[in-house]
């Protein structure tokens, strides 16, 4: 038997090394779960933070201080202040002379998120042409029905997000839902005030896209997603740049 330092460690019978054994097993599990319990507490604040952000709680531009932050969530500063560094690399908060804040874009830099979504939500809707199962037929259509037949603002909303994770997930790709989560974070902070309408023409490009997931078009698919997404972002757009006024 050989210790951690590389010398062997010395037993008349051999108990000795049976022993240190023993030890050694019921001493890992405690060390490993104090390992685990930071890591934990950071995941947890990060995921709070995150949702929050999202919800439009802290409003862009808002200061996220440390200390603030760790009495309103009953936490210790450490984890808050890992996951405010996380945040800030996911592009959603900003370094300030007072600790961070919730970043502020341009019209045009909400123009470059969507763009990167355009370009993976495209893929995504040919990959799910190609590679969806009767079961993603069936949730797409679901939601789509039930979309047809929602009556109030939040619904709209949610049923819409539905929806597209739906695409996503019959696209079959990690990766790009992965990715298009990221975007979907930095575009839900920025999302306009007004709230979708009946007459908001989203259904009738989600019946197009789905037309063509379910005909198996890829071509079709990519076109009517990236035509539905340069809608949305326009009108994002639009609503912003009249909100500022």
């Amino acid at each position: 038997m050989v210790c951690a330092q590389g010398e062997p460690i010395v037993s008349d019978d051999g108990r000795g090394d049976r022993r240190r054994e023993v030890l050694m097993s019921q001493q890992l599990p405690e060390a490993e779960d104090l390992a685990q319990q930071p890591r934990d507490a950071t995941d947890a604040q990060y995921a709070l933070i995150r949702k929050q952000l999202a919800e439009g709680q802290f409003p862009p531009g808002s200061p996220l201080l440390e200390t603030a932050l760790s009495v309103r969530y009953g936490v210790s500063r450490t984890p808050v202040r890992e996951a405010l560094a996380r945040l800030a690399q996911d592009g959603l908060i900003e370094r300030s002379t007072r600790g961070f804040r919730v970043r502020a874009r341009t019209p045009q830099e909400i123009v470059d998120i969507y763009d990167a979504r355009i370009a993976l939500e495209t893929t995504s809707a040919a990959l799910a042409a190609e590679r969806r199962s009767e079961f993603d037929v069936a949730r797409l259509t679901r939601l789509l029905d039930d979309r047809r037949r929602a009556t109030d603002a939040t619904t709209f909303g949610a049923l819409n997000n539905a929806w597209h994770d739906a695409i996503r997930a019959a696209a079959h790709n990690q990766t790009i839902t992965d990715l298009l989560e990221r975007l979907d974070a930095l575009l839900q902070i920025y999302r306009s005030k007004r709230q979708p309408t009946a007459a908001d023409r989203s259904v009738d490009d989600h019946d197009a896209i789905l037309a063509a997931v379910v005909g198996r078009d890829a071509a079709a698919a990519e076109a009517a997603m990236r035509d539905h997404l340069r809608h949305m972002r326009d009108r994002r757009v639009e609503n912003l740049l009249d909100e500022q006024v």
